[in-house]
């Protein structure tokens, strides 16, 4: 028997994950910057970025 598909469900579950990204996204982004700033790599300047968009898109709200 094939189970049906609970869209809300889902959209619960996506809210509950946006909300706790949307919450730990600037202590992560100042946490990383502080790092690039002591030990600067490719790596390390590259995953700021990504936080900062990150971070303005939740911002923006264009999450």
């Amino acid at each position: 028997m094939k189970k049906k598909f609970n869209q809300y469900t889902l959209q619960s579950w996506m809210k509950t994950f946006k909300s706790i990204c949307k919450q730990l996204i600037i202590p992560f982004t100042i946490f990383q910057a502080i790092r690039t700033i002591l030990l600067p790599t490719a790596f390390d300047v590259l995953l700021l970025a990504i936080f900062i968009l990150i971070a303005f898109a939740f911002q923006n709200e264009w999450i």
